[in-house]
């Protein structure tokens, strides 16, 4: 199938991927000036090719795109529901933005150790698996967190 090609995985997809946002980025910030479209088309291609031309950008790419598909369909379920729910989605209180904001903050990070083989790294430092005290360590950090949050994040500003 053309989809499974490692052409279209590996090179197609990624330098579309990069050439397009390049692109996006350099037309609304016009950094390289107003109405210079095939200049920033150049910029965009340019990079674009560089990207692919560098095999460990590339496999990162080509590593978290699949998870910010997930992440992309998980907060697609979120919104439908809570649209069904609250009815408006502009409506959604600023605590529940800033949550969500930190998930998202927190998934990207963890994607990222775990695509680029730093996540395995880390977790090593920390004893591996087998060191029931640094899951005993990193579990009161988590509910001293949930704490906080329910504490400090209750009270009303005036």
């Amino acid at each position: 199938m053309i989809f499974e090609n490692v052409f279209f995985t590996e090179m197609l997809l990624p330098f579309l991927l990069v050439f397009v946002v390049v692109f996006a980025i350099l037309q609304k910030s016009k950094i390289l000036g107003d109405g210079k479209a095939q200049v920033d088309a150049i910029v965009g291609m340019v990079v674009g090719l560089i990207l692919i031309g560098v095999p460990g950008p590339r496999d990162i790419v080509v590593g978290l795109m699949p998870w910010m598909a997930v992440g992309v369909a998980i907060l697609l379920v979120f919104f439908v529901l809570y649209g069904f729910a609250a009815g408006d989605l502009s409506s959604m209180p600023n605590g529940l933005k800033y949550t969500f904001g930190g998930l998202a903050a927190v998934f990207t990070v963890v994607v990222v150790l775990f695509v680029t083989g730093w996540g395995n790294k880390i977790w090593d430092s920390f004893g591996g698996a087998g060191d029931d005290i640094w899951m005993n360590v990193i579990m009161v950090v988590i509910i001293l967190g949930v704490m906080a949050v329910a504490v400090f994040g209750g009270k009303k500003k005036s």
